[in-house]
C-alpha cells in the first residue's frame, strides 16, 4: 500500500492541476472573503437597524462586536471548496481520459488497493487545499473587517477544523462523481452547473415561494458550505440552537451572509455532506471494480 500511495503523489505532482487548480482557489476565497468582509463589516446597513439591535441584544454584546468575520471566512472558503471538488474529478477521470487507468489497475495487486491509495493520498490532497484555502480567506477578511470584529481565536480554530474537514470531503465527493462519469469535461460541467447555479436558484426559489427555509441544508452544495458557514450563523444565533424571537426570515438571511440557507448546525452539514460523498464514492467504486480495461 505504501508504494501505490507514492505512486499517487508521484503521479499528482508530475501534473500541472494541483498547483494550477490552486491559483484560482486562493484568488477566489481571497476576493470573495474581501468582498463580503467589506459588504458585512457594517452589519447595521447590512441587516436592519432594528433586527440588529434585537440580536445584539439577545446576544448581549454590543453592534461593534458582533463577529461579522465569520461571515466573510464562510463565503471566501466555500467558494474555494469548489476547487478541491475539481480537483477531486481528475483523480480517476483524469485516468480514463488519458488512458492511465490500464496501468493503474494492473501494476496494483487489485482494484481496492489501487482506489484505497487514492482516496488516502487525495485525503492528504484536500487537506492541503484546505489549508491553504483558510489562509486565504482568512487574509481577505482580516483586511476589510473591524479588529473588534474578527473572530476569535477559539472560532479561528473552529473555521480551519471545519474548513480542513471541507475540503478533504470536497475532494472525495469529486473523486467519486468522477468515477461514475469517467468523464473530467462531463463532470466539472455538470458539477460547475448544479452547484453554484442550479441549487442555488432553487434554494431561493423555494424559499421566496413556499417559504422552504431548509431545502439548502440536505443538498450537495448546501451542506458542503455548512460545514464552515453555519459556525458563523451559529455565532448569530441563526443555526444550531437559535436566539428566541428570531424570525424565520431573519435566520434565513443571516444563514446566507454566513454562506449557508438552510444548514442546521455545522456538524450536521458535515454529516449530510459525508452521506453524499459516500454515495458517490462507493458508486464509483463499484462502477470501476467491474469496469473492463483496455
Amino acid at each position: 500500500m505504501g508504494n501505490l500511495i507514492k505512486a499517487e503523489f508521484r503521479k499528482t505532482l508530475t501534473l500541472k492541476a494541483w498547483w494550477a487548480l490552486m491559483i484560482p482557489a486562493v484568488v477566489f476565497a481571497f476576493a470573495f472573503a474581501l468582498f463580503w468582509g467589506m459588504v458585512t463589516n457594517d452589519f447595521s446597513d447590512f441587516l436592519g437597524r432594528s433586527d440588529t439591535r434585537e440580536l445584539t441584544e439577545a446576544l448581549g454584546i454590543s453592534t461593534g462586536e458582533l463577529p461579522v468575520g465569520l461571515l466573510a471566512l464562510g463565503h471566501g472558503i466555500n467558494i474555494g471548496t469548489m476547487i478541491p471538488i475539481i480537483f477531486g474529478v481528475f483523480a480517476l477521470a483524469g485516468e480514463y481520459t488519458k488512458k492511465t487507468i490500464t496501468t493503474t489497475f494492473l501494476t496494483a495487486p487489485n482494484r481496492v488497493s489501487a482506489l484505497s491509495a487514492k482516496m488516502i493520498t487525495y485525503i492528504v490532497w484536500g487537506a492541503i487545499y484546505g489549508v491553504i484555502i483558510v489562509a486565504a480567506a482568512s487574509l481577505g477578511t482580516v483586511i476589510t473587517v473591524d479588529s473588534q470584529r474578527l473572530p476569535t481565536a477559539g472560532q479561528w480554530l473552529g473555521v480551519l477544523g471545519a474548513g480542513v474537514l471541507a475540503t478533504i470531503l470536497a475532494t472525495l465527493f469529486g473523486i467519486g462523481v468522477g468515477a461514475v462519469w469517467r468523464s473530467v469535461v462531463g463532470s466539472i460541467i455538470t458539477l460547475t452547473i448544479w452547484m453554484l447555479v442550479v441549487e442555488n436558484v432553487l434554494v431561493f426559489v423555494m424559499f421566496g415561494a413556499a417559504d422552504i427555509t431548509w431545502l439548502g441544508g440536505v443538498l450537495p452544495n448546501g451542506t458542503v458550505n455548512g460545514i464552515v458557514g453555519a459556525i458563523g450563523a451559529e455565532a448569530f444565533g441563526a443555526a444550531g440552537v437559535k436566539v428566541p424571537g428570531l424570525q424565520d426570515e431573519t435566520a434565513w438571511a443571516l444563514q446566507y451572509a454566513a454562506g449557508a440557507p438552510g444548514a442546521f448546525s455545522w456538524w450536521a452539514s458535515a454529516l449530510i455532506f459525508f452521506g453524499w460523498t459516500m454515495i458517490f464514492f462507493l458508486a464509483g467504486w463499484a462502477v470501476n471494480q467491474k469496469k473492463d480495461i483496455t
